[in-house]
Order: structure tokens, then sequence, then C-alpha cells
């Protein structure tokens, strides 16, 4: 495998892109040349918010390809090119065989949520002080139990569930996890004591994930679009972003049944505020948790 590096303006990341593929890459990144110095921009914008800028001031363009020919004859295409004049040539190199398979796993690894419950992928045996584990393997859908939401998420669900062993029967009742993603929170919530689960998300992809995850972890749940949401829930859980959270205020508060929480994530620290805000015309959000900038906010009908 052969890897072909460019430089080119923000003005011709796209067409140059485009004419990779069309040059039979078999894949093609971008990253900001300026990354990790005085000129580094940045290019996304934070949860909520549209991005800055299309592009970076400079990128760098990696292409891979099968063959040093197939990569030669890109480049050579690509030099008589008009809008080539203001790219460079960074370098052309040969790639190491690696086993990309094992490189992609050997990346995650088991996640503690507590002492006794763990995210597992298959790949690893489960740590020996694991009481609670959830089998979860990197897919298309988000939750895979390393960003801190999923995680503060996950504590709240094994604290409530706790309760249990303190005499009270089913303390997470029936749940709804609305933007399900993975499904990690709602099969966390079955491996706690939940007695009935809806997981739905606006994502087929989601939908087909989180059945494979219940599945593959031999947990019950009913997952589906919105659509299958009926009645109330002791439990309704909510890991998407601020903007949508606000817009869902009253559907999601609608679904808390009398006794009920509501458990909401996705939020940065300083959208504390407007969550409150949002939500104070159905209930009093409180800071329950907080890790590295994300916080978890809860209520009880």
């Amino acid at each position: 495998m052969f890897e072909l590096s460019l430089m080119c303006p923000e003005s011709r990341v796209e067409v140059l892109c485009d004419a990779l593929e069309a040059l039979d890459a078999l894949s093609v990144s971008v990253e900001d040349a300026d990354a990790q110095t005085d000129a580094e921009q940045a290019l996304f914008g934070e949860p909520g918010m549209p991005a800055p800028k299309a592009g970076w001031q400079r990128s760098r363009v990696v292409a891979l390809f099968d063959s040093e020919a197939l990569s030669r004859d890109a480049l050579a295409l690509l030099q008589a090119q008009d809008f080539f004049a203001d790219c460079s040539v960074l370098g052309l190199q040969e790639l190491a065989q690696q086993d990309w398979v094992r490189l992609t796993q050997s990346q995650f690894t088991p996640v503690p949520i507590t002492p006794e419950f763990w995210i597992v992928p298959t790949w690893h045996e489960p740590p020996q002080q694991a009481r609670v584990v959830i089998r979860l393997d990197p897919g298309l859908a988000f939750g895979t139990g390393t960003h801190p939401t999923t995680r503060m998420c996950l504590r709240w669900i094994a604290q409530r569930g706790q309760t249990q062993a303190a005499g009270i029967d089913n303390p997470l009742g029936r749940v709804l996890d609305y933007g399900c993603g993975s499904g990690i929170l709602a099969i966390g919530a079955a491996k706690h004591g939940a007695i009935e689960i809806d997981a739905v998300d606006i994502d087929d992809a989601a939908v087909k994930s989180t059945l494979l995850n219940a599945q593959a972890n031999q947990v019950a749940l009913k997952t589906g679009l919105p659509v299958i949401v009926s009645g109330l829930y002791s439990t309704v859980l909510a890991n998407i972003l601020a903007t949508p959270l606000k817009v869902l205020a009253p559907l999601l508060w609608s679904r808390v049944a009398p006794g009920g929480s509501l458990v909401l994530a996705g939020i940065l620290e300083r959208q504390a505020q407007e969550l409150t805000d949002a939500y104070a015309a159905h209930c009093q959000l409180k800071v329950a948790d907080q890790e590295d900038g994300w916080i978890l906010m809860t209520a009880t009908r």
C-alpha cells in the first residue's frame, strides 16, 4: 500500500478529494496542516453550533493506493490539472503491512463505569472484579462507554439499580432511552433490573445497532423509531446534545411517571442555565454529575 501526501489551500480541498476518489484512491483523509502549532485553527464548532468555517487554511490531504504505479499515475494526472496550481506534493511512500483489525482493536480496551460495572469489547476478557458487564464493540452508532456523557448516564443507572439491594423492587422501573445510539444505556438499564425498556432513535442504523447489541448481551428490550413510545416511564434517559434536549423538553417530561426520573446528558457545563431555563416550566433540573467539562442533569416528578 502506498501513501500520497499533498498540501492544498482551503479552496482546493473538496475538488482535490473528489479527484483522488475518482482516481481509485482506497481512502482519502484531510487534516489541519498547522495542527499543534500557533497557526492551528478550530474547524468544528461546539455541539449545537455551526462550524466557524468550511475548512482549514492549509490542509494535508492523504490518499492511500493499492500500488506505487497507481499512486504515481494519479499524481501525474493531478499535476496536469489547473486546480493543482496552488497545491504541492509532500511525499509518496510505501506503508508497512499491518494487521489493521488488530491495530483498531488495540485502541478499545475495557472501560470501568464503577468498580464492578464494565464495558468490555468482545476481544477482551472481563476484568476479575467485574460483576456486571456490557459486551460492546465500536460500531456506526454513538455509545461505546468512552465518552463522559455515556459514562455519567451509566453511573447514574448503576447507582439507581443498586437501591434494589436496599429493598426497593425495580428501582429503574419502566425505562425510555430516547436517542439510543448503540443501545448502551438501555442495555445498562436491563442489566440493573429495569422491567420494561423502550429504546428509540431517529436513525435506522442506531435502531439496528441497538437490536444487535441487545441480542449479544442477552437482554430484552423494544427498539424502533420514536413512534413506538407510549405511556409513562419511571426512568427517561436522553443522552443527545443541548439544542435538541431543549426542543424536546415538553415531550420528554410528558413521559415521566409520577415519582419517576428524567436524566439528561450531552450538556456542556456552560449550558447548564440554558437547560434549566428550557425545562423550568416543567421541572427543576439539577446537576447530578460532571466530568471533563460535561454535566448530567436530572429531575424527579
